[in-house]
């Protein structure tokens, strides 16, 4: 049996009997099989008994280096200078090589030494970390302590924009509270994220944050995501903050637009905008963070007892519900009709407004009589909101004192592009 000398952690290349297998070494609780993480981020577990040879190609990265921790980043003076707000997810995590998973990076340093290419872009003036947090435990107090940190880098006239790092989990819900969170924005506010830690040879981070600090630079004022365009590294999309959505689980490429255009192409040296947008300018940001939590987000399907509505209105102020086609629930000719359970809530207090279950399109309730009848129930018709932005809007508007006594013309004003006049044809 050949000799094994490398350790987890360690780059190798195995040669066996009719492959090469090529990754970093992972801890095996299995002294008898050898467990790599490949190129493609997947794990295998090989018997030491079909290993021909062996190549060392690096030693753990993790263990011969100890970085430095810094609270402020390297400065450059002459590039334009933005903030950066790091808050965790994958693009703040590297490879464990115990456990084949992720864990975060220790200190500013760190984050720094795996991207080296900002600096060459930018001036990273401040750099904050108000938590870090993988995004599914996220909630409404990591949203407004993010808007309130984006606040203090913007307030300060040498920075051009702001880029936060994110988990993609909820990264769809922190940029539709942002863009109702900050107000008057003169300079942009960018989320980016990755899907494949920075360790990782097929990893999306390095684009995806050059792109951020591109578009932080550029000509644009508001709350963007920006991510790949397509599986390929050639260049990022820049989407509006109030209309992106995750649709793939692991793609590169997992946030689109959702009836609605990309504001930019963004490349490695260049933005080019390719639909209507606002331009930077000299209003100062405001920070608007009255939110409550007693809202909620359902999904009707078939056959769902409207029982789930007595229950919303024991704890809730709100509901929206992901409805079905142009904007249908069970009516008058079901046997489980919701108009009863819906008029007597609404009648009660509790807001109850519909969003599209079919992530693209336009609701109508006058199309077909089951829309019109929930219409006259009181029921507010969000037309091509995604329910992940309902779902926040609804928490941002209630949280205001006296904004319900109007929440169906609030709810239905454009506040940030949360809603598109016209919908493209995907």
């Amino acid at each position: 049996m050949v000799e094994l000398t490398f350790s987890p952690g360690d780059e190798v290349r195995l040669r066996l009997a009719q492959e090469e297998v090529e990754g970093t070494v992972l801890e095996s609780f299995d002294s008898s099989i050898v467990l790599i993480k490949l190129l493609s981020g997947y794990n295998v577990g090989i018997p030491k008994e079909n290993i021909l040879n062996v190549r060392v190609l690096g030693k753990n990265k993790t263990a011969l280096s100890s970085p430095k921790t810094s609270a402020l980043p390297v400065q450059n003076p002459s590039l334009p200078s933005i903030g950066l707000i790091i808050t965790g997810g994958t693009i703040a995590s590297k490879l464990d090589p115990k456990t084949g998973g992720v864990k975060w990076l220790t200190d500013v340093s760190e984050f720094l030494r795996f991207y080296p290419e900002m600096k060459e872009i930018v001036n990273i003036k401040h750099i904050e970390v108000p938590f870090m947090i993988a995004s599914e435990s996220m909630n409404s107090e990591h949203w407004i302590t993010i808007a309130q940190t984006a606040k203090q880098l913007l307030d300060d006239p040498d920075i051009k924009g702001v880029v936060i790092t994110h988990g993609t989990d909820t990264l769809h819900y922190t940029a539709a509270a942002l863009s109702f969170f900050l107000r008057n924005l003169g300079k942009p506010v960018v989320l980016t994220y990755s899907q494949r830690s920075i360790d990782r040879a097929s990893s999306d981070a390095h684009l995806n944050l050059i792109c951020a600090a591109r578009m932080a630079l550029s000509d644009y004022s508001g709350v963007t995501l920006v991510g790949h365009a397509s599986t390929n590294d050639d260049y990022c999309y820049a989407l509006p903050g109030a209309k992106a959505r995750k649709l793939h689980s692991s793609r590169r490429d997992a946030f689109k637009a959702v009836n609605a255009d990309p504001i930019a192409k963004v490349y490695a040296d260049k933005v080019e905008f390719i639909s209507s947008h606002s331009a930077r300018n000299d209003s100062k940001t405001e920070v608007d963070t009255q939110f409550t939590d007693k809202v909620a987000l359902i999904k009707y399907y078939p056959g769902q007892d409207s029982s789930i509505l007595d229950f919303c209105a024991l704890k809730y102020k709100g509901v929206v519900i992901e409805v079905l086609g142009l904007g249908h629930l069970p009516v008058s000719e079901a046997s489980n009709n919701w108009l009863p359970a819906l008029k007597k809530h609404i009648k009660n207090g509790l807001v109850i407004c519909v969003a599209p279950q079919t992530i693209y399109g336009r609701l109508d309730p006058y199309v077909y009589s089951n829309g019109r009848e929930l219409l006259d129930a009181g029921v507010i018709f969000l037309e091509d909101m995604t329910s992940e932005t309902a779902f926040i809007k609804l928490g941002w508007v209630l949280g205001h004192y006296g904004w319900k006594k109007n929440v169906q013309e609030k709810m239905l004003e454009n506040i940030a592009g949360e809603r598109s006049d016209r919908l493209l044809s995907s």
